[in-house]
This record gives structure tokens, sequence and C-alpha cells, in this order.
């Protein structure tokens, strides 16, 4: 399998979406019976396996009960701003 070149990215993803189920105290389990998801779609998710789609990622944000705009809301450290 080659690296994704957006494998990085994803792994920060899944780390952040890590950390808001961690901090409302929630299992993989309860995230995806809330959102909908598929049994090992989280886990893929925060390993950072799957790209995620926008339509799942907005299904994680109703989830949380937060705007789909603060899941993007991460420390990613090679981000570039091109301007």
């Amino acid at each position: 399998m080659t690296k994704s070149k957006n494998q990085d990215l994803q792994k920060a993803f899944g780390q952040h979406i890590r950390k808001l189920r961690e901090e409302r105290n929630l299992s993989q389990e309860e995230l995806y019976d809330l959102a909908g998801l598929s049994k090992n779609q989280i886990g893929n998710i925060e390993r950072g396996e799957i790209n995620t789609t926008i339509s799942t990622a907005f299904a994680i944000s109703k989830a949380f009960n937060i705007h789909l705009s603060e899941l993007f809301q991460f420390d990613y450290p090679n981000q570039t701003v091109v301007s």
C-alpha cells in the first residue's frame, strides 16, 4: 500500500475526532450509534486510515452537537497557507 499524500492530515483529523469523543466521554460504539455510521468507521477515521467524506464529517458533528466547521479546527503542522 502506498502512502497517501494526505495520510498525515488524515491522522491529524482522526486524532482530533478522538479528542472530541473522549472529551465527551463517548465510546467509539456510542459515537457511531449517534452518528449513524458503520461499526468500524469511527476507528478507521481515528486511526487516519480513511479519507472522511463531508457527509460523514457532518454526521459526526451532529453527533457531537457542534458546527461542522469545529471538526476542522485542529493543528496540522504541515499546513501551508497560499495567498
